[in-house]
């Protein structure tokens, strides 16, 4: 996600804290915040993804999927 956008999360926040958000910002802020959420998951889901174990023969095998 850009940073721009993660700042913009930030300020609807600040600007939360002094008055109401209007209606048109508190649907952008959850827009943000979804984006945001999503783009975490998918980042850890890549470094779950390429992460291995190696059992005490020295074989690598990728991580198992949780059911």
């Amino acid at each position: 996600m850009e940073r721009s956008r993660i700042d913009r999360i930030s300020e609807l926040t600040r600007i939360s804290r002094s008055r109401p958000l209007t209606e048109a910002e508190l649907a952008e802020r959850a827009q943000l915040r979804a984006e945001y959420i999503a783009s975490v998951k998918a980042s850890l889901q890549g470094q779950l993804e390429n992460t291995y174990l190696v059992d005490e023969h020295g074989t690598k095998r990728p991580l198992p999927k949780k059911q």
